[in-house]
């Protein structure tokens, strides 16, 4: 299955609210990190994702298969939470009341898109086997 650009999206939103806000809810219980910035930071890093999905199927178009090897999905974490990263250090994360400590969003940010991105290559996979069969599409 080749995911069209919807189906990103649409793969991507619905695996942040699912499997991020119980990833986020299990990891914040034990991190120096507020709820409340907690998932303002996970709603801000779905909308910013929404934006890296357009800026990877803009460079999909140059591979000849038009999709990413399933290594690169996990790899693309670095650049997402270094730029989530810079955005809370400058405070332009609206809501966030006060600094996040670097090493509370690592593991935040890091559990949440290993846990995603396990879900999406495995038991999504099996659960929604018509969301395989349209480009990734949920809707």
């Amino acid at each position: 299955m080749i995911p069209t650009l919807a189906g990103r999206v649409q793969t991507r939103l619905f695996v942040l609210a699912t499997v991020g806000v119980v990833l986020t809810a299990l990891v914040t219980a034990v991190l120096p990190m507020s709820f409340a910035d907690a998932y303002l930071v996970l709603l801000a890093v779905a909308v910013l994702g929404v934006g890296w999905e357009l800026l990877y199927h803009l460079l999909m178009q140059f591979r000849w298969d038009k999709d990413w090897p399933t290594l690169f999905g996990l790899l693309t974490a670095v650049p997402e939470g270094l730029l989530m990263w810079v955005l809370l250090d400058l405070g332009l994360v609206p809501g966030v009341g006060g600094p996040v400590v670097s090493w509370a969003f690592a593991i935040m940010f890091g559990v949440v898109w290993l846990g995603q991105w396990s879900f999406v290559n495995g038991p999504m996979r099996v659960l929604f086997v018509q969301w395989r069969l349209r480009g990734g599409r949920l809707l």
